[in-house]
Protein backbone atom coordinates (compact mmCIF):
# COMPACT_ATOMS: atom_id res chain seq x y z
CA UNK A 1 0.00 0.00 0.00
CA UNK A 2 1.72 3.22 -0.93
CA UNK A 3 2.81 6.27 1.69
CA UNK A 4 0.84 8.37 -0.03
CA UNK A 5 -2.61 6.99 0.30
CA UNK A 6 -1.62 5.90 4.16
CA UNK A 7 -0.77 9.82 4.32
CA UNK A 8 -4.18 10.54 3.16
CA UNK A 9 -6.00 8.00 5.50
CA UNK A 10 -4.38 8.85 9.24
CA UNK A 11 -3.89 12.38 9.94
CA UNK A 12 -2.96 13.79 13.44
CA UNK A 13 -4.90 16.03 15.18
CA UNK A 14 -2.54 18.48 15.02
CA UNK A 15 -2.38 18.46 11.30
CA UNK A 16 -6.33 18.60 10.66
CA UNK A 17 -6.32 22.40 9.88
CA UNK A 18 -3.10 21.15 7.14
CA UNK A 19 -4.85 18.50 5.89
CA UNK A 20 -7.76 20.28 5.09
CA UNK A 21 -5.40 23.19 3.20
CA UNK A 22 -3.65 20.24 1.52
CA UNK A 23 -7.32 17.73 0.46
CA UNK A 24 -8.48 21.81 -1.20
CA UNK A 25 -5.36 22.04 -2.87
CA UNK A 26 -5.65 19.35 -4.84
CA UNK A 27 -8.89 19.04 -5.75
CA UNK A 28 -9.09 23.37 -6.52
CA UNK A 29 -5.95 23.01 -8.96
CA UNK A 30 -6.68 24.98 -12.15
CA UNK A 31 -5.40 20.79 -13.85
CA UNK A 32 -7.37 18.84 -11.66
CA UNK A 33 -8.41 15.63 -13.84
CA UNK A 34 -11.01 13.50 -12.41
CA UNK A 35 -10.19 10.13 -13.96
CA UNK A 36 -6.59 10.72 -12.39
CA UNK A 37 -7.91 11.78 -8.98
CA UNK A 38 -10.17 8.67 -8.96
CA UNK A 39 -8.47 5.74 -10.99
CA UNK A 40 -5.44 6.30 -12.43
CA UNK A 41 -2.68 7.31 -9.93
CA UNK A 42 -3.99 3.97 -8.05
CA UNK A 43 -2.23 0.66 -8.51
CA UNK A 44 -3.87 -1.18 -11.18
CA UNK A 45 -4.21 -4.63 -8.89
CA UNK A 46 -5.88 -2.79 -5.85
CA UNK A 47 -9.65 -3.29 -5.60
CA UNK A 48 -12.08 -0.63 -6.24
CA UNK A 49 -15.11 -2.10 -5.76
CA UNK A 50 -16.64 -5.48 -4.48
CA UNK A 51 -20.21 -5.85 -6.57
CA UNK A 52 -22.44 -8.60 -4.41
CA UNK A 53 -25.05 -10.25 -6.46
CA UNK A 54 -28.79 -10.95 -5.29
CA UNK A 55 -27.18 -14.78 -4.43
CA UNK A 56 -24.65 -13.42 -2.22
CA UNK A 57 -21.63 -13.72 -4.95
CA UNK A 58 -19.20 -11.52 -5.00
CA UNK A 59 -16.92 -10.15 -7.86
CA UNK A 60 -14.13 -7.91 -7.08
CA UNK A 61 -13.45 -4.63 -10.02
CA UNK A 62 -9.70 -3.63 -9.57
CA UNK A 63 -8.64 0.10 -11.03
CA UNK A 64 -6.74 -1.97 -13.88
CA UNK A 65 -10.32 -3.42 -14.78
CA UNK A 66 -12.39 0.05 -14.41
CA UNK A 67 -10.09 2.09 -16.22
CA UNK A 68 -10.02 -0.21 -19.13
CA UNK A 69 -13.80 -0.30 -18.99
CA UNK A 70 -14.28 3.35 -18.61
CA UNK A 71 -11.69 4.06 -21.62
CA UNK A 72 -14.09 2.16 -23.40
CA UNK A 73 -17.52 4.48 -22.33
CA UNK A 74 -15.10 7.64 -22.87
CA UNK A 75 -14.32 6.13 -26.50
CA UNK A 76 -18.10 5.62 -26.78
CA UNK A 77 -19.35 9.00 -25.72
CA UNK A 78 -16.81 10.41 -27.68
CA UNK A 79 -17.99 8.87 -30.77
CA UNK A 80 -21.62 10.03 -29.96
CA UNK A 81 -20.35 13.88 -29.71
CA UNK A 82 -20.08 14.28 -26.07
CA UNK A 83 -17.46 16.22 -24.89
CA UNK A 84 -16.51 18.40 -22.37
CA UNK A 85 -19.83 20.24 -20.15
CA UNK A 86 -21.93 17.60 -21.66
CA UNK A 87 -24.25 15.81 -19.56
CA UNK A 88 -24.62 12.29 -20.08
CA UNK A 89 -26.97 10.63 -17.42
CA UNK A 90 -27.81 7.36 -15.95
CA UNK A 91 -30.79 5.27 -14.84
CA UNK A 92 -28.56 2.24 -13.22
CA UNK A 93 -28.50 -0.08 -10.08
CA UNK A 94 -25.21 -0.51 -8.22
CA UNK A 95 -23.16 -2.30 -10.78
CA UNK A 96 -19.41 -2.51 -12.44
CA UNK A 97 -21.26 -1.00 -15.72
CA UNK A 98 -22.53 2.48 -13.04
CA UNK A 99 -19.07 3.12 -11.90
CA UNK A 100 -17.34 2.33 -15.58
CA UNK A 101 -19.76 4.88 -17.02
CA UNK A 102 -19.32 7.41 -14.71
CA UNK A 103 -15.75 7.53 -14.91
CA UNK A 104 -15.90 7.26 -18.41
CA UNK A 105 -18.13 10.57 -18.47
CA UNK A 106 -16.02 12.22 -16.53
CA UNK A 107 -12.71 10.55 -18.29
CA UNK A 108 -14.00 13.01 -21.50
CA UNK A 109 -14.80 16.12 -19.48
CA UNK A 110 -18.77 15.60 -19.21
CA UNK A 111 -20.91 16.21 -16.85
CA UNK A 112 -22.43 13.08 -14.66
CA UNK A 113 -26.01 13.40 -14.04
CA UNK A 114 -27.44 10.79 -11.78
CA UNK A 115 -30.93 9.14 -11.73
CA UNK A 116 -32.76 7.23 -9.20
CA UNK A 117 -34.32 3.99 -10.36
CA UNK A 118 -37.33 4.57 -8.22
CA UNK A 119 -38.11 7.52 -10.38
CA UNK A 120 -41.49 7.32 -12.61
CA UNK A 121 -41.10 8.38 -16.18
CA UNK A 122 -42.27 12.27 -15.36
CA UNK A 123 -40.01 12.65 -12.51
CA UNK A 124 -37.00 10.96 -15.39
CA UNK A 125 -38.22 13.17 -17.95
CA UNK A 126 -37.96 16.48 -16.03
CA UNK A 127 -34.63 16.02 -15.03
CA UNK A 128 -33.16 14.60 -18.13
CA UNK A 129 -34.61 17.99 -19.82
CA UNK A 130 -33.61 20.59 -16.86
CA UNK A 131 -29.64 18.91 -16.89
CA UNK A 132 -29.91 19.22 -20.77
CA UNK A 133 -28.92 15.56 -21.36
CA UNK A 134 -26.80 14.51 -24.33
CA UNK A 135 -26.76 10.94 -23.08
CA UNK A 136 -28.79 8.86 -21.57
CA UNK A 137 -27.26 5.05 -20.45
CA UNK A 138 -29.99 2.59 -19.05
CA UNK A 139 -30.63 -0.37 -17.43
CA UNK A 140 -33.04 -2.67 -19.50
CA UNK A 141 -35.72 -2.73 -16.69
CA UNK A 142 -35.21 1.07 -16.77
CA UNK A 143 -34.85 1.49 -20.46
CA UNK A 144 -38.83 2.49 -20.38
CA UNK A 145 -39.34 5.42 -18.28
CA UNK A 146 -36.86 7.18 -20.99
CA UNK A 147 -38.76 9.15 -23.03
CA UNK A 148 -38.00 10.35 -26.13
CA UNK A 149 -36.03 13.74 -26.17
CA UNK A 150 -32.75 15.16 -27.87
CA UNK A 151 -30.78 12.80 -26.13
CA UNK A 152 -28.93 9.44 -27.08
CA UNK A 153 -30.32 6.57 -25.16
CA UNK A 154 -27.70 3.25 -24.36
CA UNK A 155 -29.31 0.18 -22.74
CA UNK A 156 -27.06 -1.76 -20.53
CA UNK A 157 -26.33 -4.89 -20.81
CA UNK A 158 -25.48 -6.56 -24.20
CA UNK A 159 -26.25 -3.77 -26.34
CA UNK A 160 -24.18 -1.61 -24.54
CA UNK A 161 -21.64 -4.50 -24.37
CA UNK A 162 -21.52 -4.81 -27.87
CA UNK A 163 -21.43 -1.19 -28.27
CA UNK A 164 -18.13 -1.10 -26.07
CA UNK A 165 -16.68 -3.77 -27.93
CA UNK A 166 -16.72 -1.79 -30.98
CA UNK A 167 -15.69 1.28 -29.72
CA UNK A 168 -12.15 3.11 -30.12
CA UNK A 169 -10.98 3.22 -26.60
CA UNK A 170 -10.46 6.78 -25.36
CA UNK A 171 -6.72 6.55 -23.86
CA UNK A 172 -5.77 9.23 -21.75
CA UNK A 173 -8.10 11.47 -19.63
CA UNK A 174 -9.44 15.52 -19.50
CA UNK A 175 -8.36 18.02 -16.58
CA UNK A 176 -11.14 20.23 -16.00
CA UNK A 177 -10.15 22.09 -13.40
CA UNK A 178 -11.12 22.85 -9.66
CA UNK A 179 -14.35 24.56 -11.07
CA UNK A 180 -14.96 22.70 -13.57
CA UNK A 181 -18.67 21.29 -13.24
CA UNK A 182 -18.36 17.46 -12.50
CA UNK A 183 -22.19 16.39 -11.26
CA UNK A 184 -25.24 17.89 -12.30
CA UNK A 185 -28.15 16.37 -9.69
CA UNK A 186 -31.13 17.53 -8.16
CA UNK A 187 -32.63 18.44 -5.26
CA UNK A 188 -34.85 15.80 -3.23
CA UNK A 189 -37.98 17.81 -3.85
CA UNK A 190 -39.11 17.47 -0.26
CA UNK A 191 -40.13 21.25 0.55
CA UNK A 192 -40.60 22.05 -3.05
CA UNK A 193 -39.93 21.55 -7.10
CA UNK A 194 -36.44 19.86 -7.46
CA UNK A 195 -33.99 22.31 -8.14
CA UNK A 196 -30.49 21.41 -10.37
CA UNK A 197 -27.11 21.49 -8.40
CA UNK A 198 -24.46 21.65 -10.26
CA UNK A 199 -21.10 20.66 -8.09
CA UNK A 200 -17.84 21.54 -9.51
CA UNK A 201 -15.11 19.17 -8.99
CA UNK A 202 -13.41 21.03 -6.17
CA UNK A 203 -16.81 19.63 -4.53
CA UNK A 204 -15.40 16.51 -3.97
CA UNK A 205 -12.68 17.53 -1.31
CA UNK A 206 -15.55 18.01 1.36
CA UNK A 207 -16.16 14.06 0.86
CA UNK A 208 -12.53 12.50 1.16
CA UNK A 209 -12.46 13.84 3.83
CA UNK A 210 -15.70 12.91 5.36
CA UNK A 211 -14.98 9.60 4.69
CA UNK A 212 -11.62 10.32 6.73
CA UNK A 213 -12.81 12.69 9.64
CA UNK A 214 -16.43 11.45 10.18
CA UNK A 215 -16.57 8.32 8.58
CA UNK A 216 -13.03 7.33 10.28
CA UNK A 217 -12.32 4.62 7.42
CA UNK A 218 -8.51 3.39 7.92
CA UNK A 219 -6.05 1.36 5.63
CA UNK A 220 -7.13 -1.62 7.35
CA UNK A 221 -11.12 -0.87 6.72
CA UNK A 222 -13.73 -3.15 5.04
CA UNK A 223 -15.71 -0.22 3.82
CA UNK A 224 -19.42 -0.52 2.43
CA UNK A 225 -21.84 2.49 2.49
CA UNK A 226 -25.48 0.95 1.42
CA UNK A 227 -26.85 4.58 0.46
CA UNK A 228 -28.25 3.88 -3.26
CA UNK A 229 -25.47 6.38 -5.40
CA UNK A 230 -29.00 8.24 -7.24
CA UNK A 231 -28.36 10.33 -4.52
CA UNK A 232 -25.38 12.59 -3.76
CA UNK A 233 -24.93 10.68 -0.32
CA UNK A 234 -24.17 7.73 -2.38
CA UNK A 235 -22.91 8.84 -5.08
CA UNK A 236 -19.78 10.12 -2.93
CA UNK A 237 -19.86 8.22 -0.01
CA UNK A 238 -20.02 4.85 -1.93
CA UNK A 239 -18.46 5.82 -5.26
CA UNK A 240 -16.23 8.73 -5.36
CA UNK A 241 -14.94 9.79 -2.33
CA UNK A 242 -13.66 5.44 -2.17
CA UNK A 243 -11.84 5.75 -5.37
CA UNK A 244 -10.25 9.02 -4.17
CA UNK A 245 -8.52 7.30 -1.15
CA UNK A 246 -8.22 3.96 -3.42
CA UNK A 247 -10.38 2.75 -0.39
CA UNK A 248 -12.64 -0.80 -2.10
CA UNK A 249 -16.09 -0.06 -1.36
CA UNK A 250 -18.41 -2.25 -1.22
CA UNK A 251 -22.05 -2.36 -4.07
CA UNK A 252 -24.83 -4.64 -3.09
CA UNK A 253 -27.10 -5.32 -6.31
CA UNK A 254 -31.16 -5.42 -5.95
CA UNK A 255 -33.00 -3.54 -3.26
CA UNK A 256 -32.54 -4.01 0.93
CA UNK A 257 -32.85 -7.22 2.66
CA UNK A 258 -32.06 -7.83 6.05
CA UNK A 259 -30.57 -11.35 5.93
CA UNK A 260 -28.93 -10.33 2.40
CA UNK A 261 -27.31 -7.56 4.42
CA UNK A 262 -26.39 -9.11 7.27
CA UNK A 263 -25.11 -12.01 5.33
CA UNK A 264 -23.10 -9.61 3.12
CA UNK A 265 -21.85 -8.25 5.94
CA UNK A 266 -20.43 -11.43 7.69
CA UNK A 267 -18.92 -12.74 4.64
CA UNK A 268 -17.00 -10.03 3.60
CA UNK A 269 -15.56 -9.02 7.00
CA UNK A 270 -17.09 -5.41 6.78
CA UNK A 271 -15.70 -3.16 9.58
CA UNK A 272 -17.36 0.20 8.42
CA UNK A 273 -21.44 0.39 7.73
CA UNK A 274 -22.69 3.66 6.66
CA UNK A 275 -26.53 3.67 5.85
CA UNK A 276 -29.91 5.89 6.02
CA UNK A 277 -31.69 5.32 9.37
CA UNK A 278 -33.95 3.38 7.60
CA UNK A 279 -31.71 0.41 7.33
CA UNK A 280 -30.68 0.53 10.94
CA UNK A 281 -34.94 0.52 11.82
CA UNK A 282 -34.90 -2.14 9.06
CA UNK A 283 -32.39 -4.42 10.66
CA UNK A 284 -34.26 -3.50 14.45
CA UNK A 285 -37.32 -5.01 13.61
CA UNK A 286 -36.78 -7.72 10.57
CA UNK A 287 -37.39 -11.58 11.48
CA UNK A 288 -33.44 -12.10 10.36
CA UNK A 289 -31.58 -12.52 13.34
CA UNK A 290 -27.90 -10.71 14.04
CA UNK A 291 -25.40 -13.34 12.67
CA UNK A 292 -22.48 -14.54 14.38
CA UNK A 293 -19.13 -13.51 12.75
CA UNK A 294 -19.30 -9.97 12.59
CA UNK A 295 -16.11 -7.69 12.12
CA UNK A 296 -17.97 -3.72 12.64
CA UNK A 297 -16.52 -1.88 14.39
CA UNK A 298 -17.93 1.62 12.88
CA UNK A 299 -21.37 2.41 11.80
CA UNK A 300 -22.93 5.51 10.34
CA UNK A 301 -26.21 7.06 9.09
CA UNK A 302 -27.11 10.48 7.58
CA UNK A 303 -30.64 11.25 5.41
CA UNK A 304 -32.81 11.62 8.39
CA UNK A 305 -32.18 12.16 11.96
CA UNK A 306 -31.07 9.10 13.40
CA UNK A 307 -33.70 8.40 16.17
CA UNK A 308 -32.62 7.49 20.17
CA UNK A 309 -34.32 3.67 19.82
CA UNK A 310 -31.84 2.57 17.12
CA UNK A 311 -28.74 3.05 19.16
CA UNK A 312 -30.06 1.73 22.09
CA UNK A 313 -30.81 -1.66 20.03
CA UNK A 314 -27.64 -1.07 18.23
CA UNK A 315 -25.60 -1.13 21.57
CA UNK A 316 -27.62 -3.83 22.95
CA UNK A 317 -27.26 -5.96 19.78
CA UNK A 318 -24.01 -4.74 17.99
CA UNK A 319 -21.61 -3.29 20.97
CA UNK A 320 -21.42 -0.19 19.31
CA UNK A 321 -23.19 3.29 18.32
CA UNK A 322 -24.45 4.63 15.18
CA UNK A 323 -23.19 8.23 14.53
CA UNK A 324 -25.58 10.35 12.70
CA UNK A 325 -24.52 12.43 10.37
CA UNK A 326 -25.87 15.59 8.37
CA UNK A 327 -25.75 16.89 5.04
CA UNK A 328 -27.36 18.67 2.10
CA UNK A 329 -27.10 18.09 -2.01
CA UNK A 330 -26.29 21.64 -2.08
CA UNK A 331 -22.59 21.37 0.23
CA UNK A 332 -22.26 17.88 1.35
CA UNK A 333 -22.09 16.57 5.01
CA UNK A 334 -20.97 19.64 7.34
CA UNK A 335 -22.14 18.22 10.83
CA UNK A 336 -21.65 14.80 12.58
CA UNK A 337 -20.25 13.03 14.96
CA UNK A 338 -16.87 11.86 13.72
CA UNK A 339 -15.17 8.61 14.10
CA UNK A 340 -12.04 9.86 13.97
CA UNK A 341 -10.07 9.09 17.62
CA UNK A 342 -8.23 12.24 17.26
CA UNK A 343 -11.99 13.71 16.83
CA UNK A 344 -14.63 11.79 18.26
CA UNK A 345 -17.00 13.25 20.62
CA UNK A 346 -19.29 11.77 22.86
CA UNK A 347 -22.49 10.43 20.78
CA UNK A 348 -25.74 12.21 22.44
CA UNK A 349 -29.02 10.62 21.17
CA UNK A 350 -31.66 13.06 19.54
CA UNK A 351 -28.53 15.03 18.18
CA UNK A 352 -26.52 15.66 14.85
CA UNK A 353 -23.11 16.19 16.52
CA UNK A 354 -20.23 19.07 15.82
CA UNK A 355 -19.23 20.68 12.79
CA UNK A 356 -17.07 18.41 10.34
CA UNK A 357 -13.57 19.35 9.44
CA UNK A 358 -13.87 21.77 7.02
CA UNK A 359 -16.80 23.83 7.90
CA UNK A 360 -18.11 26.60 10.12
CA UNK A 361 -21.73 25.88 11.07
CA UNK A 362 -23.64 27.70 13.20
CA UNK A 363 -27.37 28.83 14.31
CA UNK A 364 -28.85 31.81 13.73
CA UNK A 365 -31.90 33.92 14.90
CA UNK A 366 -34.74 34.07 12.30
CA UNK A 367 -34.28 36.59 9.41
CA UNK A 368 -30.74 37.82 10.68
CA UNK A 369 -26.95 37.30 10.56
CA UNK A 370 -27.37 36.81 14.21
CA UNK A 371 -25.97 33.76 16.64
CA UNK A 372 -29.08 32.45 18.46
CA UNK A 373 -28.37 31.87 22.01
CA UNK A 374 -27.52 28.27 23.85
CA UNK A 375 -30.57 25.99 23.40
CA UNK A 376 -32.51 28.78 21.41
CA UNK A 377 -34.45 27.84 18.24
CA UNK A 378 -32.57 28.93 15.03
CA UNK A 379 -31.73 28.38 11.63
CA UNK A 380 -28.93 26.32 10.69
CA UNK A 381 -25.96 28.34 8.89
CA UNK A 382 -22.61 27.69 7.21
CA UNK A 383 -20.35 30.58 7.39
CA UNK A 384 -19.02 30.59 4.05
CA UNK A 385 -16.02 32.54 4.07
CA UNK A 386 -14.69 30.03 7.13
CA UNK A 387 -16.17 26.88 5.34
CA UNK A 388 -12.90 25.94 2.90
CA UNK A 389 -15.07 23.20 1.44
CA UNK A 390 -17.94 25.36 0.62
CA UNK A 391 -18.68 25.92 -3.04
CA UNK A 392 -22.26 25.83 -3.59
CA UNK A 393 -22.70 29.31 -5.27
CA UNK A 394 -26.66 28.89 -6.39
CA UNK A 395 -29.09 26.73 -8.69
CA UNK A 396 -28.85 26.33 -12.35
CA UNK A 397 -31.33 27.91 -13.77
CA UNK A 398 -33.29 28.94 -10.92
CA UNK A 399 -33.39 31.98 -8.51
CA UNK A 400 -31.09 31.22 -5.16
CA UNK A 401 -32.86 32.55 -1.90
CA UNK A 402 -29.85 30.00 0.19
CA UNK A 403 -28.04 33.18 1.50
CA UNK A 404 -28.15 35.78 4.25
CA UNK A 405 -28.25 39.69 2.01
CA UNK A 406 -24.53 40.32 3.40
CA UNK A 407 -23.85 36.63 2.00
CA UNK A 408 -22.03 35.90 5.02
CA UNK A 409 -23.82 32.76 5.21
CA UNK A 410 -25.49 29.77 3.59
CA UNK A 411 -29.05 28.54 5.25
CA UNK A 412 -29.40 25.22 5.44
CA UNK A 413 -33.84 25.79 5.57
CA UNK A 414 -33.15 23.02 9.02
CA UNK A 415 -34.28 24.28 12.33
CA UNK A 416 -31.76 23.59 15.20
CA UNK A 417 -30.64 24.84 18.51
CA UNK A 418 -26.66 24.77 20.14
CA UNK A 419 -26.38 22.47 23.28
CA UNK A 420 -24.03 24.00 25.50
CA UNK A 421 -21.57 21.98 24.76
CA UNK A 422 -21.13 23.04 21.36
CA UNK A 423 -23.22 19.78 19.73
CA UNK A 424 -26.07 20.93 17.42
CA UNK A 425 -29.58 19.48 17.74
CA UNK A 426 -31.70 18.98 14.72
CA UNK A 427 -35.17 20.30 15.11
CA UNK A 428 -37.09 19.67 11.77
CA UNK A 429 -37.41 21.53 8.40
CA UNK A 430 -38.41 25.13 8.69
CA UNK A 431 -41.68 24.35 7.14
CA UNK A 432 -41.87 21.21 9.14
CA UNK A 433 -42.24 23.34 12.56
CA UNK A 434 -45.39 22.90 14.57
CA UNK A 435 -46.68 26.03 16.19
CA UNK A 436 -49.41 25.46 18.43
CA UNK A 437 -50.35 28.27 21.02
CA UNK A 438 -47.42 30.01 20.91
CA UNK A 439 -45.18 27.04 21.33
CA UNK A 440 -42.44 26.27 18.42
CA UNK A 441 -42.79 22.04 18.25
CA UNK A 442 -39.91 20.47 16.07
CA UNK A 443 -41.69 16.86 15.25
CA UNK A 444 -37.94 15.26 15.38
CA UNK A 445 -38.67 15.51 18.88
CA UNK A 446 -41.72 13.75 19.15
CA UNK A 447 -40.83 11.22 16.38
CA UNK A 448 -38.24 10.29 18.27
CA UNK A 449 -40.08 10.04 21.48
CA UNK A 450 -42.43 7.79 19.81
CA UNK A 451 -40.31 5.55 18.05
CA UNK A 452 -39.09 4.32 20.98
CA UNK A 453 -42.37 2.43 21.77
CA UNK A 454 -42.61 -0.96 21.44
CA UNK A 455 -45.63 -0.69 19.12
CA UNK A 456 -44.08 1.61 16.87
CA UNK A 457 -42.19 0.47 13.53
CA UNK A 458 -42.19 3.83 11.90
CA UNK A 459 -43.56 7.51 12.38
CA UNK A 460 -43.97 11.26 11.46
CA UNK A 461 -45.70 14.03 13.48
CA UNK A 462 -47.32 17.14 11.36
CA UNK A 463 -48.84 20.15 11.95
CA UNK A 464 -52.89 19.41 11.67
CA UNK A 465 -55.47 22.87 11.85
CA UNK A 466 -56.83 23.95 14.83
CA UNK A 467 -59.55 26.47 15.63
CA UNK A 468 -58.16 27.40 19.27
CA UNK A 469 -54.48 26.19 19.32
CA UNK A 470 -53.97 27.76 15.45
CA UNK A 471 -51.85 24.02 15.22
CA UNK A 472 -51.88 20.71 16.96
CA UNK A 473 -49.49 17.57 16.37
CA UNK A 474 -51.30 14.78 14.79
CA UNK A 475 -49.08 11.48 14.42
CA UNK A 476 -49.02 9.13 11.34
CA UNK A 477 -47.93 5.52 12.65
CA UNK A 478 -46.95 2.28 11.08
CA UNK A 479 -47.28 -0.63 13.93
CA UNK A 480 -44.68 -3.19 14.29
CA UNK A 481 -46.10 -6.29 12.88
CA UNK A 482 -47.11 -8.24 16.20
CA UNK A 483 -48.80 -4.65 16.98
CA UNK A 484 -52.82 -4.58 17.05
CA UNK A 485 -54.43 -1.13 16.61
CA UNK A 486 -57.15 -0.02 19.13
CA UNK A 487 -58.35 2.97 21.24
CA UNK A 488 -56.28 1.79 23.90
CA UNK A 489 -52.79 1.94 21.74
CA UNK A 490 -53.59 5.47 20.99
CA UNK A 491 -54.35 6.62 24.28
CA UNK A 492 -50.77 4.51 25.26
CA UNK A 493 -48.70 6.27 22.65
CA UNK A 494 -50.03 9.68 23.84
CA UNK A 495 -49.39 8.95 27.36
CA UNK A 496 -45.37 8.20 26.58
CA UNK A 497 -45.16 11.20 24.66
CA UNK A 498 -46.62 12.99 27.42
CA UNK A 499 -44.75 11.21 30.08
CA UNK A 500 -41.41 11.10 28.08
CA UNK A 501 -41.41 14.48 26.32
CA UNK A 502 -43.70 17.34 26.97
CA UNK A 503 -47.26 17.35 28.69
CA UNK A 504 -48.49 19.99 25.73
CA UNK A 505 -46.35 18.40 22.72
CA UNK A 506 -48.30 15.02 22.60
CA UNK A 507 -50.02 13.84 19.44
CA UNK A 508 -53.89 15.00 19.87
CA UNK A 509 -54.55 12.28 17.09
CA UNK A 510 -53.06 8.90 15.67
CA UNK A 511 -54.04 7.82 12.77
CA UNK A 512 -52.65 4.33 12.04
CA UNK A 513 -51.46 3.92 8.55
CA UNK A 514 -49.81 0.91 6.44
CA UNK A 515 -47.00 2.88 5.30
CA UNK A 516 -45.77 6.81 4.74
CA UNK A 517 -45.22 8.63 1.89
CA UNK A 518 -41.74 9.06 1.45
CA UNK A 519 -39.41 10.57 -1.67
CA UNK A 520 -37.76 8.16 -3.48
CA UNK A 521 -34.15 8.57 -1.42
CA UNK A 522 -36.34 7.36 1.71
CA UNK A 523 -37.53 10.89 2.83
CA UNK A 524 -40.45 11.22 4.96
CA UNK A 525 -43.02 13.88 2.74
CA UNK A 526 -44.45 15.38 6.14
CA UNK A 527 -46.20 17.74 3.13
CA UNK A 528 -48.01 15.59 1.58
CA UNK A 529 -49.65 14.41 5.25
CA UNK A 530 -50.06 18.04 5.92
CA UNK A 531 -51.63 18.72 2.85
CA UNK A 532 -53.62 14.99 3.94
CA UNK A 533 -54.93 16.75 6.96
CA UNK A 534 -56.14 20.37 5.57
CA UNK A 535 -57.85 18.76 3.24
CA UNK A 536 -59.78 16.23 5.38
CA UNK A 537 -60.62 19.69 7.76
CA UNK A 538 -61.69 21.97 4.85
CA UNK A 539 -64.13 18.75 4.05
CA UNK A 540 -65.57 18.85 7.78
CA UNK A 541 -65.84 22.55 7.97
Amino acid sequence: MSSQRRASMAPEQSTVHERIDAIVEVFSAPDADPAWLLCDRHPGDAVAFTVVEPDGSAVDLTFAALRDRSERVAGLLGGLGVGRGDRVATLMGKSADLVAVLLGTWRVGAVYVPLFTAFAGDAVASRLAGAQAAVVVADADQAAKVPDGPWTLLVAGSDLTDRLAAAVPFTGSTAIGGDGAFVHMFTSGTTGAPKGVVHPLRYVAGWQSYLEFALGVRDDSVYWCGADPGWAYGLYSAVVAPMVLGLRSVLQRGGFDAAATWRALVDLGVTDYAAAPTVFRSLRTADAPVPAGLRLQRLSSAGEPLTAEVNEWAQAALGLQVHDHYGQTEVGMTVGFPHHPDLAVPVVPQTMGVALPGWSVTVLEEATSSPAGTGEPGLLAVEVAASPFMSFTGYAGAATDRFTADGRFYLSGDLATRNADGTLRFSSRDDDVIIMAGYRIGPFDVESVLAQHPAVAECAVVAAPDPVRGEVIEAFVVLRGDAVPSDGLVTELQTHVRTRYAAHAYPRRIHVVAALPKTASGKIQRAQLRRQLREAAAVTT
